[in-house]
């Protein structure tokens, strides 16, 4: 039987190992956390009208190549809405000790494997949605932790 200091230590040890994660969207040189707009604010935890945000909004243009942030595994693909809409899609990849969600990519594949940096798929129309906002992919860890340490 494991302490929780030990499994702690376990599971920071293989997240450590992974490293930082690659840039995610063609032509920026980093990957920056949007800022705040009519429809909201992009950092981890920032109030929303009935929820605090779940993860983090990298800032990407429409239809900008997005890249893996690791290497792991597509495992499939994921929905934010309920409704349909032109940006109602994203996938789950998993691997190097990460889970997360990517929500507004069109991707290439909705499973297999991929490498960090490898190409995923585009940015989806955030402006035909939120006219005005800063155009991004929102990135949330399956556990719903705070996933900006490793961007």
């Amino acid at each position: 039987m494991f302490s929780t200091g030990v499994l702690l230590s376990a599971v920071l040890i293989s997240t450590a190992l992974a490293g930082p994660w690659a840039n995610i969207c063609a032509g920026k040189s980093s990957n920056e956390i949007r800022t705040c707009d009519s429809h909201g604010c992009g950092q981890y935890t920032a109030q929303r009208t009935h929820r605090l945000h779940q993860g983090v909004d990298v800032l990407c243009s429409d239809g900008a190549t997005v890249y893996a942030p690791f290497t792991g595994m597509i495992v499939g693909q994921e929905k934010p809405y309920k409704n349909k809409n032109a940006i109602n899609n994203g996938v789950r990849i998993s691997g190097r000790g990460f889970c997360i969600k990517m929500f507004y990519i069109k991707p290439i594949k909705y499973k297999g494997s991929i490498k960090k940096g490898e190409k995923l798929g585009t940015l989806l129309p955030l402006q035909k949605v939120y006219p005005g906002i800063q155009s991004h992919i929102h990135i949330e860890n399956c556990d719903l932790s705070n996933p900006t340490m490793y961007l």
